[in-house]
């Protein structure tokens, strides 16, 4: 088959599966404006020369954005065809827009979408921190019109996967029959428990090993949305409890859900100036983003590894960590509670109670051999559920041999 992928940043969440189908000998090619190679893909890159324009209602700027990235790919997609390519499947990510307009380029070509989230205004993120809550109706209005550029991809999707129940269940009911719920997956095999040392950690040149009080938190980038904000008022606390625990942070400065920083600042500093006064910043790192590699040797020393979301998109992190054998002890939003249960394969904790987290961490790293069969079932969930090999991509595997033999 010609399998044609499209992701703005690729392979993102088609590294595995774009891979498996190029080495089953099919011809693969991908979309991306930012794309990296991937072993038996032809990536092609196309330029985005158009900005959106300032004269333009206010809630429209994200539609325009889309309308924009789909107008340039759709153009990427017109020179392919005259080149001769005729894709049997398209499969890719409508988020940001890309795929808006492929119908047009080939509209008897059939479409499988990966969908992470419909945005609602009500039941999940928005309005859920009550810190950056926004009551007026425009906010919410402008939520509702997000949802544009999805509502259009819904439309011209055959079908659509997305990676975990709750995800799926964002999106409208109508849809939801069309959307099966298969995860990335992760790879078990590589991603086991061990024993680790990283030497070299701030000004005293800590070595760090597995069995020290290490508490681990990782998020793209520290923001309220993944509850840095909670872990940081919750840190002078653990401190306090835990005196010799070190906390390694893995995230960058920048934004990757909801509203920016106010200007000139990042929320990375915001809440670390709040309580740096009442830290011991000798045992707390900022290690920024990591090589995959150093991220996860740091998640394999980890005692506790806190994991904290807004009712959102679930991060590979926690179940990553979690394939590792840590101890999750996470919030209790519904993300996370699809795959962690109380008690049985990590703890959770209210995400507005930090003083909860305090003394649920401190507790982890007092007793840690209460604890240890909790790491087991991490990880025997992760297997059970979420392996890649012999379970989310073979299912992917499965919907793309589906997909493709469905005529339009």
């Amino acid at each position: 088959m010609n399998i044609l992928f499209v992701h703005q940043n690729f392979p993102g969440q088609f590294k595995h599966l774009a891979a498996a189908l190029a080495a089953q000998g099919h011809q693969v090619r991908a979309f991306a404006i930012k794309g990296g190679p991937l072993g038996g893909v032809k990536v092609y890159n196309y330029p985005v020369s158009r900005t959106s324009s300032a004269n333009i209602h206010p809630w429209a700027g994200d539609f325009e954005t889309k309308l924009i990235r789909g107008e340039a790919c759709a153009s990427a997609a017109l020179r392919m065809r005259g080149e001769g390519f005729q894709p049997d499947l398209i499969v890719g990510h409508p988020g940001w827009g890309e795929m808006l307009f492929l119908k047009e380029i080939w509209p008897k070509v059939p479409q499988l979408h990966f969908l992470e989230f419909y945005y609602s205004p009500t039941g999940a993120d928005v309005g859920f921190d009550p810190e950056f809550k926004k009551d007026d109706w425009r906010s919410l209005a402008r939520v509702r019109v997000k949802n544009a550029n999805g509502l259009l991809n819904l439309e011209v999707m055959d079908d659509a996967y997305s990676p975990t129940q709750w995800q799926r269940s964002s999106f409208p009911a109508l849809y939801q029959p069309r959307i099966e719920v298969i995860h990335d997956g992760v790879d078990t095999d590589l991603l086991t428990p061990a024993s680790a040392q990283i030497g070299d950690f701030g000004p005293d040149k800590i070595t760090l090993t597995s069995g020290m009080e290490i508490v681990t938190f990782v998020n793209r980038n520290l923001e309220p949305y993944r509850g840095y904000h909670i872990f940081m008022r919750a840190l002078p606390r653990m401190q306090a409890l835990r005196p010799n625990a070190i906390f390694l942070l893995v995230g960058g400065d920048g934004v990757s859900y909801g509203a920016a920083a106010p200007e000139g600042q990042t929320w990375k500093n915001i809440f670390l100036d709040e309580v740096k006064d009442r830290v011991d910043m000798s045992r707390v790192f900022f290690l920024g983003n990591l090589p995959y590699q150093t991220f996860v040797g740091i998640l394999r020393l980890s005692a506790a590894h806190i994991y904290l979301t807004y009712p959102f998109v679930l991060s590979w992190s926690m179940l990553e960590a979690m394939s590792m054998g840590a101890l999750v002890v996470g919030s209790r939003t519904p993300p996370v509670e699809e795959v962690i249960e109380h008690g049985k394969n990590g703890l959770l904790v209210d995400f507005f109670d930090g003083e909860g987290l305090a003394d649920r961490v401190a507790d982890v790293l007092a007793n840690p051999h209460h604890y240890h069969g909790l790491r087991e079932a991490a990880r025997r969930t992760i297997i059970d559920r979420y392996d890649l090999r012999r379970l989310c991509l073979p299912r992917q595997m499965a919907l793309v041999e589906r997909v493709a033999g469905h005529k339009v």
